[in-house]
């Protein structure tokens, strides 16, 4: 009786990962807040300033820099907290 086997497996629809996806997920997050803080710069730079005008006559005027910098720190700090994490072995 003669037996006939079967072609060798190969994997479907299991690409090889790109070189993208191989970085370490610190280098991620750094180029993140990198890119956080340099939006806060140019926003100082070339940014319009808030303007307040009272209903008898006194405007004061902060720089925009100084609002998105606190938004910029809290996103800082979520992006740090998720990229740098110490992650235990299961």
């Amino acid at each position: 009786m003669a037996t006939m086997s079967h072609e060798p497996t190969t994997r479907v629809g299991r690409e090889r990962p790109s070189s993208w996806t191989q970085l370490p997920s610190e280098i991620w997050g750094a180029l993140a807040i990198s890119v956080i803080w340099l939006a806060v710069l140019f926003d100082a730079v070339f940014g319009p300033d808030i303007v307040n005008t009272s209903a008898g006559g006194d405007s004061s005027s902060v720089p925009s820099a100084v609002v998105v910098s606190a938004f910029a720190f809290l996103s800082t700090w979520v992006v740090a907290k998720y990229a740098f994490a110490r992650r235990r072995a299961d």
